[in-house]
């Protein structure tokens, strides 16, 4: 019994410790205040924004000099967030949201945005 008792205890702690270090696969991740987000990239007066597929928008700020190359192309980019600020509005007067990604690295994904007109 006291052996069976004693395997249960270090199955559930190596099953925990595994759990504690097991990457997340999720699109958008956080690891030490970095954010990747992936989404199809668009760019308008020098502005690059990232689209992502859950409807978030990012305005890249930071390091841009490389993005002009990946416009209208699927990429992850991964870098700081800063809070949410209402930007433009449209037709109906609603505003939206658009958060500010500081850019640390990009990766190329795709030469074409996956589903792009409906998704992003």
């Amino acid at each position: 019994m006291r052996h069976l008792l004693l395997f249960s205890v270090l199955l559930v702690g190596t099953f925990w410790a595994a759990a504690q270090s097991y990457p997340s696969q999720e699109t958008s991740g956080k690891a030490g205040g970095q954010e990747t987000v992936k989404g199809c990239l668009s760019s308008s007066g020098g502005t690059y924004t990232l689209s992502a597929k859950d409807g978030k928008t990012f305005q890249l700020t930071g390091d841009t000099s490389k993005l002009s190359e990946h416009v209208g192309h699927e990429i992850k980019v991964t870098g700081a967030v800063s809070a949410a600020s209402a930007t433009s509005s449209d037709a109906m007067g609603k505003t939206s949201a658009e958060q500010s990604l500081e850019v640390s690295s990009v990766k190329h994904v795709s030469k074409s945005c996956e589903g792009k007109g409906s998704s992003y």
